[in-house]
């Protein structure tokens, strides 16, 4: 018989062939108690035996929940499809939901007013059971939102004050051993490429690199903003490098930048690290395959997502949600630093 046209085995099934209520059988099959121990194994062998698939739609309908969650991106679709690091995110919540009988929605947007209403009409028409709050921003106005609408988040990578259970991968500590180790190659006039300062994780960042630089005595020198992108890193090279007392160590934020800088260094007829060190932040694979290979520190993406993924779970079950910290990213040598240049000058 084809497959199309197979019976569906039901919860109905699984009860008669077990002899035992439907209520039984449900509970045993939804993990609720009710059932005792041997009876519940023999629910769950009858219901291995016929092949039971439960129903996502029965599953909804008798707990009241969606058995989704949701994850809305504010980024422009091109940025988003050049950063790999949203990749490896859902990558890492995947991991942790599939095995839950959980699934992702996943929503793009372009800016703070349509991200708000993303997060409203998931809660209004019930799409989803929680959200993950990811990328942000210094006074963000979602965590006022998902309180006015009671729903369960989780905070991916917050400052230090947060109202909700939250998820952190220490990135200072990781930025000023960058900068650290910049300064111990002889370098003393130091460059920061930064993300946008609405972000959070921006400024956290941007505050590791200015603290080494000023406990090391030196001048904090230049910041230039820049967008996360490779771009905002081609363009950052030019502002930083075409006048006098240019830098000759480069921090930036992220990775892609930092991909961005070294060829806009190498386009100006610049070697690096000859003229300039450069470091990233991300260890994305990218700055594996440019030549000279990127010194950055390594992030764990996926391993962050799949702890915000269980956080968010446990929210939802109402199993007291505590925070977590996934260990910090660990420092990756390439070839874009070297040893100052005695005496250099640009």
């Amino acid at each position: 018989m084809p497959a199309s046209s197979r019976k569906r085995t039901t919860i109905v099934d699984v009860a008669r062939e077990a002899g035992v209520a439907i209520s039984s059988a449900s509970a045993a099959l939804n993990g609720r108690p009710g059932v005792s121990d041997a009876t519940r194994k023999r629910i769950l062998d009858v219901a291995d035996e016929l092949g039971f698939v439960p129903s996502l739609r029965g599953r909804s309908l008798s707990s009241d929940r969606a058995f989704t969650v949701g994850l809305v991106v504010q980024r422009e679709i091109d940025v988003l499809e050049a950063d790999p690091f949203f990749g490896a995110f859902i990558g890492g919540i995947e991991e942790v939901l599939a095995p839950r009988g959980y699934a992702l929605v996943l929503q793009v947007s372009t800016d703070e007013t349509e991200t708000l209403e993303r997060y409203r009409m998931l809660a209004m028409n019930r799409r989803v059971d929680g959200v993950f709050v990811n990328e942000l921003r210094v006074d963000d106005p979602r965590i006022e939102l998902l309180d006015e609408l009671e729903m369960p988040a989780v905070a991916v990578n917050p400052d230090t004050e947060m109202p909700l259970p939250s998820v952190r991968q220490d990135a200072e500590g990781p930025m000023i051993e960058l900068t650290e180790m910049l300064i111990g190659l002889g370098h003393t006039r130091l460059a920061h490429v930064a993300g946008p300062p609405e972000f959070v994780h921006s400024r956290s960042r941007h505050r590791a690199w200015e603290h080494a630089v000023v406990s090391a005595d030196l001048d904090p020198g230049r910041v230039v903003e820049g967008d996360f992108t490779y771009r905002g890193g081609e363009t950052a090279a030019r502002r930083l490098m075409a006048g006098p007392g240019r830098p000759t160590g480069v921090v930036c934020a992220n990775d892609l930048m930092a991909v961005g800088f070294i060829r806009g260094c190498q386009d100006m007829g610049l070697d690096v690290p000859g003229d300039v060190s450069v470091t990233g932040y991300d260890g994305i694979a990218l700055g594996t395959y440019i030549r000279p290979t990127l010194t950055t520190a390594r992030t764990n993406p996926r391993r962050l997502a799949a702890e915000a993924a269980r956080v968010l779970l446990d929210h939802i079950d109402r199993k007291g949600p505590e925070d977590r910290e996934i260990p910090a990213a660990e420092l990756v040598m390439g070839e874009s630093t070297g040893p100052a240049r005695a005496g250099s000058l640009p």
